[in-house]
C-alpha cells in the first residue's frame, strides 16, 4: 500500500471505508493502465489526496478512488459494476461513480469539427459550462472531475501534442471558469497555470521567470512594509486580525499583461497584501488610514464590498506608492469575506445564472467547516432543461423531456416540419424518444413528410407546439378552400348531409399502423412470421431507416429483442 493511501486512511473519519474501497478498486483496476504506463489506481489515489487535503469527507474520497472504474466498459459490465459498488459501499458513492463517464460528453464539440475555428467562441464555451453542470448534477461529481483534471495535467506530456492542446484548452475555457464560479480559487489557479504551460509554453516560461526573479526581492520588501503597516494601523486604533500575502498566478499575470500592452512593469500585484479586520466598517476605516499615509493610484481602487463580483467575491482593493519606488496592492476584508474568497460560495453564482435556490437557502449558508458546507449542498442544476449537441457540436437548449421533434424545430422550422426520423448518438430513434443531456441528435428529413397531430402528444417546447399547430391549421384551411373551389354546390350540399354513422363505418374499414406512437412510417413485413392487419405486433428498427414488422410471438423477434433491446419498439393497429 502506498504512503499516499496510508495518509488518507490515517486522516479520514471512516478509515475502514477508505481501506475497503481501496482494496476493491485495486482489484477492479487490475491490468488497466493509462497512457503513461501506470495503473489507474495511482491516478485515482492522487485525486483522492487532493480532495483529502481540502478536508472533504470519506464518501467523496471513496468516489474519487473509484471514479475511473466504469471507463471503456460494455454497458452490461458497467451496470454490473455499479450494482456491485452500491451493494458494497452504498447508493451515494455508486451514484457519484456512475455520473463520472457522462461528464466526458462535453468533449464532443472540440473533436467533432476540429478545423472549424468558430467552435472556439466564448459563447460556445459558456454553453459547455452549463452542459457540464447539467451532466454532473452534483457538486461532489464536479469536485472529483476538477481534482482529476489537476492530476491529468501534471501527466499531460504523455499525450500527443495536439491532444495536449485540446485537453488544456477545454480545461482553461470550461473547467477553470467552473472553479471560479464556485469560488474554489486554489483549484482554479492550478488548472489555469497548468493549462497555460501547454497552450503557450514560451509565454508561460517568460512570465514564470520574471515572477521568480522578482519574487524574493518583493517578499523581502513586503516583510518590512508589513511591520510598518501594522504599527500604523495600531496607532489609528484599528484591530488587525492578520496580514498575509500570496503570489499572483502565472495565467492571471498574463491576462493582466494583455490589458497592459504586455508591459510587465505595469503589473503591481505580483505579490498582494491581504489585511484582515473585524467588520465592514473597519474595512473602510483601514482604507482611509492607508490613503492617509500612502498615496493611492486613483485608477487602481476597487470596492467589491459595495459591488461584489458575480461569483460573490467581496473585498476592498487599493494600490499605493511606497518607499523606494515600490507600488503595492492591498486587499482589505473581514474573516467571513476571506473564507468566501478561499473556499467559495455558490449563492451569488446561482443568482446570476437565474437558478431557483429558495429550497436550498439553508444549505447555502457557508458553514464554519468547508466539508459540512459541501456535504449539505445538493443542488440539481438546470433541472428543467436538457442540453444536446448538433452533429457539428453546437449546443441546443430545450425543455426537460424534449424529443427529436423539439430539437428539429429548434434548428429550423423547415427541418421540424419535414422531419421523418432521428439519430441519437448515431442510432436510429423514434421521434418521440425523450432526449438526455449530452445526446448528439441528427434529424433525417423528407420533403413529403408533414407534421402529424400525434406530434402534439410528445412535443414539449412552445416553439415546436406552435409550429405544429400552425402547419396543421394551414393544411386544413387549404383543404377547405379546395373544397369550395372545386366541388359543385350540389355535391357540397350532399357532402354535408353525410351522416355521422356513415362516416364512422367508412373509417372502421381502414386500420392504420402506429410505430412508437407514429403513423406513416416506412415498414417492411417480416417474412419469417408474415404479420397481418389486426395481429399483435412489434417493430424492429433496421439500420436502413425502415421498420420491420413482426408478430409478438415470432421467435426471430425474440432473438432480436435479446440482442438489441433498444431497437425493438412498440407497434399497434388503430
Amino acid at each position: 500500500m502506498s504512503k499516499e493511501i496510508e495518509n488518507i486512511i490515517k486522516n479520514t473519519t471512516n478509515p475502514k471505508l477508505i481501506q475497503d474501497v481501496f482494496e476493491f478498486a485495486k482489484e477492479a483496476y487490475k491490468g488497466k493502465t493509462r497512457i503513461s504506463g501506470e495503473n489507474y489506481i495511482d491516478h485515482t489515489v492522487r485525486v483522492a489526496r487532493i480532495l483529502n487535503k481540502m478536508n472533504f469527507g470519506p464518501e467523496i474520497i471513496s468516489a474519487a478512488i473509484l471514479h475511473d472504474i466504469l471507463d471503456d466498459l460494455p454497458l452490461i459490465v458497467k451496470n454490473k459494476q455499479i450494482k456491485e459498488i452500491e451493494n458494497n459501499f452504498g447508493k451515494e458513492i455508486s451514484s457519484l461513480v456512475e455520473k463520472n463517464p457522462e461528464i466526458h460528453k462535453i468533449r464532443y464539440p472540440l473533436i467533432a469539427n476540429p478545423k472549424d475555428k468558430t467552435r472556439l467562441t466564448k459563447e460556445k464555451f459558456d454553453d459547455l459550462q452549463k452542459v457540464f453542470f447539467a451532466l454532473a448534477g452534483d457538486l461532489e461529481v464536479i469536485l472529483i472531475e476538477l481534482a482529476s483534471r489537476i492530476d491529468n495535467l501534471n501527466y499531460l506530456s504523455f499525450l500527443p501534442p495536439e491532444k495536449q492542446k485540446i485537453y488544456a484548452l477545454e480545461t482553461l475555457r470550461i473547467f477553470a471558469p467552473v472553479a471560479e464560479k464556485l469560488g474554489i480559487w486554489e483549484i482554479k489557479s492550478q488548472l489555469e497555470d497548468l493549462s497555460f504551460s501547454y497552450l503557450f509554453p514560451d509565454k508561460y516560461d517568460w512570465v514564470k521567470s520574471y515572477i521568480k526573479e522578482h519574487f524574493q526581492e518583493r517578499e523581502k520588501y513586503l516583510r518590512s512594509f508589513t511591520k510598518r503597516l501594522k504599527k500604523t494601523l495600531k496607532k489609528e486604533k484599528i484591530n488587525v486580525l492578520d496580514v498575509n500575502w500570496r503570489p499572483k498566478t502565472y495565467w492571471s499575470t498574463y491576462e493582466k499583461l494583455l490589458k497592459k500592452n504586455m508591459d510587465i512593469e505595469r503589473i503591481h500585484d505580483l505579490l498582494a497584501l491581504r489585511v484582515i479586520v473585524d467588520g465592514v466598517d473597519k474595512c473602510y476605516k483601514t482604507l482611509g488610514v492607508i490613503h492617509k499615509y500612502w498615496k493611492p493610484l486613483s485608477e487602481e481602487i476597487d470596492d467589491y464590498i459595495a459591488k461584489p463580483k458575480p461569483n460573490g467575491y467581496r473585498s476592498l482593493h487599493t494600490t499605493i506608492f511606497c518607499e523606494k519606488g515600490y507600488i503595492t496592492e492591498i486587499q482589505i476584508r473581514t474573516p467571513e469575506m476571506h473564507k468566501e474568497a478561499e473556499y467559495g460560495i455558490c449563492a451569488h453564482w446561482a443568482y446570476k445564472e437565474k437558478i431557483n435556490l429558495i429550497k436550498d437557502e439553508e444549505s447555502l449558508r457557508l458553514a464554519k467547516e468547508l466539508p459540512d458546507f459541501w456535504k449539505n449542498l445538493k443542488i440539481n442544476f438546470y433541472k428543467d432543461q436538457v442540453f444536446v449537441f448538433t452533429p457539428k457540436g453546437d449546443v441546443t437548449t430545450l425543455p426537460k423531456s424534449s424529443t427529436p421533434v423539439d430539437f428539429a424545430y429548434a434548428v429550423h422550422s423547415d427541418i421540424g416540419s419535414h422531419c421523418e426520423t432521428a439519430k441519437i448518438n448515431g442510432k436510429i430513434a423514434s421521434l418521440s424518444q425523450p432526449l438526455k443531456n449530452g445526446d448528439i441528435v441528427e434529424i433525417i428529413t423528407n420533403k413529403k413528410r408533414n407534421p402529424s397531430t400525434d406530434w402534439l402528444k410528445f412535443a414539449k417546447s412552445n416553439l415546436a407546439i406552435s409550429q405544429i399547430k400552425k402547419e396543421l391549421a394551414k393544411k386544413n384551411l387549404l383543404v377547405r378552400v379546395a373544397d369550395l373551389v372545386k366541388i359543385p354546390s350540389f355535391f357540397k350540399k350532399r357532402r354535408l348531409e353525410l351522416s355521422e354513422k356513415t362516416f364512422k363505418r367508412k373509417k372502421e374499414k381502414t386500420k392504420e399502423l402506429y410505430i412508437a406512437g407514429q403513423k406513416r412510417i416506412l415498414v417492411n413485413m417480416a417474412k419469417c412470421c408474415s404479420p397481418k392487419i389486426g395481429d399483435e405486433v412489434s417493430a424492429y428498427l433496421s439500420r436502413y431507416r425502415a421498420a420491420v414488422l413482426h408478430k409478438i410471438s415470432c421467435r426471430e423477434l425474440q432473438k432480436l429483442a435479446k440482442n438489441s433491446p433498444k431497437k425493438v419498439v412498440e407497434a399497434h393497429w388503430e
